[in-house]
């Protein structure tokens, strides 16, 4: 009895033991702010609000709703997160007891008494098997399963990251692309009455040919830029369509300029060690790694002897009505012990691999976390950059807007050349365009911080988000 508890002791014992090396989150050189951070850093972050709080426009937040339940990629994400909790059962079930049960029936001739004697035998057989995971190898592959699994949810997490900053950025695009066209139309317009009052002087004889030749070079310039304008819209607007995860076709939406566009919460960019928790696909790298040291655990575990205890109850007969009444009862139990010894090299090579794999996920996951601290302090400098540029910006265009409208009266007056007045209304043409796209640029600044940081991944509808919403897919 003692030895019997001695060898039981033992085999518990060896069952707790695995062998290679434990995941441990490896020392980062993670910075105590970003770089371009104005404030001071502090726990709040621009990630921790839902899409629905960061984007207050109406239309807008209909688009991120439809995409997140349509677009092609978040399907294909989550049929990958379904594809992989599969697995993770499947190698769950590798660590339970394995059960058969099997029914044969065979016909043959024997050689019996001199003679050959022909008949049938029946038979039925259960079997259990269940090997003892000494070394944690079946543990160690299902946590890798899991490993995998919480991969892929954080690579939908990620996908959906992009989709929520595609579709932000293609809608402020398209009322940047409406502006401007609403700009050169009211330009156009603008030629086509200065176009007309210099007819009139030159039939007058109060202005010259070359006047005349000059409005209308003018006017066809910035007609020409119309229909150019028009196919961009058409363009941007099939883009955000196959977004949403449709066919190409309208985006039905109000005339609105892009700086009336509600703007988001003032909220800091936070602290960069919580951006290794908040960015799903900085998550996704620390779980391909810990699958890696998994699969390191389960690889040199394969280098040590296998045991499995195996059991089975049958019967046979030779009538199939006697098959379990008759006498003919079959059993066994045994255990196996199973050394790796041809394949001894193989596996040690094996070892390697997965140990040069895991170098690689560690390489990756280092890499990944350097890459999102450069992206935060580049969303940050962009940001600080277009507002500084949207303020120049704004005073440029009203100086030229007075400019305008002084030269035009001192034209009228007979004091100012008409050459002065093509200057000045080019002028201010081309820096208002400069404008709307300067607005769009600070709007589009704060999408690629909020994406930056990791915000969005949460696909959840709040109530925020649905109130007074309209049908912005007509078309």
């Amino acid at each position: 009895m003692r030895r019997r508890f001695t060898l039981l002791a033992a085999t518990v014992t060896l069952a707790a033991c695995s062998v290679g090396p434990q995941y441990k989150r490896p020392d980062l050189d993670v910075p105590a702010s970003y770089r371009a951070q104005e404030a001071a850093p502090s726990a709040k972050s621009l990630a921790d609000l839902a899409w629905w709080d960061v984007y207050q426009d109406k239309v807008l937040r209909q688009l991120l709703q439809t995409a997140l339940q349509r677009n092609w990629d978040v399907q294909i994400a989550a049929a990958r997160v379904a594809e992989a909790r599969a697995q993770v059962g499947v190698a769950r079930l590798g660590q339970l007891p394995q059960a058969d049960v099997g029914f044969s029936a065979l016909r043959g001739r024997i050689f019996q008494g001199g003679s050959y004697v022909s008949g049938a035998l029946f038979g039925a057989q259960a079997q259990v098997s269940y090997e003892l995971d000494l070394w944690r190898r079946l543990a160690s592959l299902s946590e890798a399963a899991r490993a995998d699994l919480l991969a892929t949810e954080y690579a939908r997490d990620s996908v959906r990251v992009g989709l929520v900053s595609d579709v932000a950025t293609a809608y402020f695009d398209l009322l940047a692309l409406d502006q401007q066209l609403r700009i050169t139309q009211r330009t156009v317009a603008t030629r086509e009455r200065f176009l007309e009052l210099t007819q009139s002087k030159f039939r007058q004889g109060a202005s010259s040919g070359l006047d005349v030749s000059r409005a209308q070079a003018s006017l066809a310039l910035v007609r020409a830029s119309l229909p150019d304008f028009q196919r961009q819209i058409e363009q941007k607007e099939n883009q955000l369509r196959i977004l949403l995860g449709q066919n190409p076709a309208p985006i039905a939406r109000e005339p609105v300029d892009v700086q009336s566009v509600p703007a988001p919460p003032e909220v800091p960019a936070g602290l960069p060690s919580a951006l290794l928790e908040r960015r799903p696909d900085l998550r996704q790298a620390e779980s391909a790694l810990v699958g890696a040291t998994a699969q390191v655990r389960a690889t040199k575990a394969a280098l040590f002897p296998s045991i499995a205890l195996t059991s089975s109850f049958g019967a046979q007969s030779a009538q199939l009505s006697d098959l379990f009444s008759g006498p003919a009862k079959v059993w066994s139990f045994g255990l196996s012990l199973l050394q790796p010894l041809l394949d001894a090299n193989r596996n040690g090579y094996q070892v390697d691999a997965a140990q040069a794999r895991e170098q690689q996920a560690l390489l990756r996951y280092e890499q990944a976390v350097q890459q999102a601290f450069g992206e935060v302090s580049d969303a940050l400098a962009a940001r600080r950059g277009f507002g500084e540029f949207l303020r120049a910006q704004e005073e440029q265009v009203q100086a030229l807007r007075e400019v305008s409208q002084r030269v035009l009266k001192r034209h009228e007056k007979g004091y100012s050349s008409y050459f002065e007045v093509v200057d000045a209304d080019r002028d201010l043409f081309n820096a208002e365009l400069q404008l709307v796209q300067a607005h769009r640029n600070t709007q589009v600044s704060v999408v690629q911080l909020y994406k930056a940081l990791g915000g969005g991944w949460d696909s959840r509808v709040s109530d925020a988000a649905t109130d007074g919403r309209h049908d912005a897919m007509g078309g």
